[in-house]
């Protein structure tokens, strides 16, 4: 018998598969090939993702460039300046010490002014006081004269011959020359003799005159 032949037996094959191939693809059922795509594709889906690459690190800024170096003028200058700022800071420290002892002065002065103003008030006072006393004690003498120049000479001598010089210089020069007269009469010569140089010592005396 003859051995049939491949190559047709191949091609009438292929020519009765094609028309279910076509049906096939027509109603959407897929045919023998279609699965394996479909499995590559869900493959390639369900494989993990690549990581992502880094980032590449941020470039460095250049470094400054190093500043110009100062010219003799320049430096010549900024000795200038920084004398010109000494010499403020000297004027104002100065005028501040100024301004310190001009405020200390005047708070000392206003307390010196103060106390003369207490001074001049406690002297005011004395002084009243002392006219006060002195017209008190004026008055009391007076007062004195007037006993002994109503009494009789005999008795008024009898008390001053035993009576203190000081006092009795004080009552005698109060005294009218009338009524001291007899007085001196009538006392014990030597007491009227001391009686007489006491009293003129003490008016030759200038009155006394109050300190200011």
């Amino acid at each position: 018998m003859p051995r049939p032949r491949l190559l047709p037996m191949a091609l009438i094959s292929m020519a009765l598969l094609l028309p279910a191939k076509l049906v096939s693809l027509l109603r959407g059922v897929p045919s023998a090939g279609v699965p394996r795509v479909e499995l590559v594709t869900e493959a390639r889906a369900s494989a993990p993702a690549p990581p992502p690459r880094p980032a590449a690190a941020p470039t460095p800024p250049p470094a400054p460039a190093a500043p110009p170096e100062p010219t003799p003028d320049q430096l010549a200058e900024r000795a200038v300046l920084e004398s010109l700022r000494g010499r403020r800071a000297e004027m104002e420290q100065r005028e501040q010490a100024l301004q310190q002892r001009e405020m200390l002065l005047a708070a000392t002065e206003r307390r010196l002014t103060q106390r003369l103003e207490e001074m001049a008030a406690l002297q005011r006072r004395l002084e009243a006081a002392r006219t006060q006393g002195g017209e008190r004690e004026e008055a009391g003498w007076r007062q004195l004269v007037k006993t002994y120049e109503t009494m009789r000479p005999r008795e008024a001598a009898a008390i001053f011959d035993d009576l203190e010089m000081a006092v009795l210089v004080q009552v005698v020069d109060r005294m009218r020359e009338a009524k001291v007269a007899p007085i001196l009469g009538a006392m014990k010569p030597e007491r009227a003799r001391q009686l007489t140089t006491e009293l003129a010592h003490h008016r030759a005396r200038p009155p006394e005159t109050s300190t200011p």
